[in-house]
């Protein structure tokens, strides 16, 4: 315990799934919380962080609006005296629309989100960490970003932005001490997968959800938040530029039951 004592973490997309647990993992840990969501529940997350002593402020809005970005880091700056590590992990999924169904403006929606949203949050979260010569960054990718098989084109394409995104920031951002990094998770149960899981229990065929990874079963929030705290810790020092998949091990293959046109 105690591995981010005495620093401060934002979090987008706190509101449920894996930024709730990140948030809950966090302060457990000792980090003081800026969290941020553009739903209701984020007020959940607030109340469940500070029931068990964490120290957390919760701003609710778009993850991919620049002022709000700006904000997150403000208040992280003004509320707690610095900013340590930044989570962007917010995203949307858009579902799996065919392609030729999908119009520019769904495209530059989740494009928005996904990967404007993630690249907000380098360009603000470094500016305020450079002075100090450190902080983490870390981004939400996915392994539909890495091969296809697991999400649509448009999804995919922007979590594959987020995989270079972190690339090239870690470059840009060459001997100021801060780090950026991804996390692509596999199939997690949360609220953006929510409609997999729910098809899948009215089907009676829960016990195949996952099994198409090596370890033949569907992730939990938690375990991609423990992957986030080895990012925002030290125990990550030497941890730059990389994309980590925690998918049970279907990034190796991406196998899929193919559909004829």
């Amino acid at each position: 315990m105690a591995r981010l004592q005495g620093r401060t973490a934002v979090i987008t997309g706190a509101a449920s799934g894996i930024g709730r647990a990140a948030a809950n993992l966090f302060a457990a840990e000792g980090a003081s919380l800026v969290i941020a969501d553009r739903a209701d529940a984020l007020s959940e997350t607030a109340d469940e962080v500070a029931k068990a002593g964490g120290k957390v402020v919760a701003l609710k809005g778009d993850a991919g609006d620049e002022a709000f970005v700006q904000s997150l880091v403000a208040k992280a700056q003004s509320e707690f005296g610095g900013l340590d590590v930044f989570w962007a992990n917010a995203g949307i999924s858009g579902g799996f629309l065919p392609l030729h169904e999908a119009t520019p403006d769904y495209w530059a929606e989740i494009l928005r989100v996904n990967l404007i949203g993630a690249f907000l949050g380098v360009k603000h979260a470094s500016a305020a960490m450079i002075p100090n010569g450190r902080g983490s960054i870390i981004c939400t990718a996915s392994v539909a970003g890495i091969r296809s098989g697991a999400g649509g084109a448009a999804y995919s394409a922007s979590k594959a932005g987020v995989i270079s995104l972190v690339q090239t920031a870690c470059n840009e951002l060459y001997g100021t001490g801060v780090r950026v990094n991804a996390i692509a998770p596999g199939l997690i149960e949360t609220g953006m997968t929510k409609p997999i899981f729910d098809g899948a229990r009215a089907r009676g065929t829960e016990d195949k959800i996952g099994q198409l990874n090596p370890l033949t079963r569907y992730g939990v929030p938690m375990e991609i938040a423990n992957a986030g705290l080895f990012l925002a810790s030290d125990e990550s020092s030497y941890v730059n530029g990389q994309t980590i998949a925690v998918d049970g091990g279907l990034s190796t293959s991406h196998p899929v039951v193919r559909k004829k046109r």
